[in-house]
């Protein structure tokens, strides 16, 4: 009898160990899976910022480009005599 309350302890032992380990293993993979959530929401707002960051540069760089296209209409006369 007592190997075999032992053997019942020991088993006891592992279930509950096992019960442990798959607890902590669903806890780090709901952490892993927050951190997740939260890299592809910060990757759609970078997403959206470098959207207008390159549109306000194209829409800068079309001004800088009409300006100096009108600047060298305008002053031709005077520049390549």
């Amino acid at each position: 009898m007592d190997a075999e309350d032992r053997a019942g302890k020991l088993l006891e032992e592992i279930r509950d160990t096992q019960r442990e380990h798959l607890a902590e293993y669903r806890r780090v993979t709901q952490r892993s899976l927050a951190l997740q959530e939260q890299a592809v929401a910060r990757q759609e707002q970078v997403s959206v910022i470098y959207k207008r960051i390159a549109l306000l540069g194209g829409v800068l760089v079309a001004l800088l480009l009409s300006l100096l296209l009108y600047l060298l209409v305008r002053w031709s006369d005077y520049l390549f005599r």
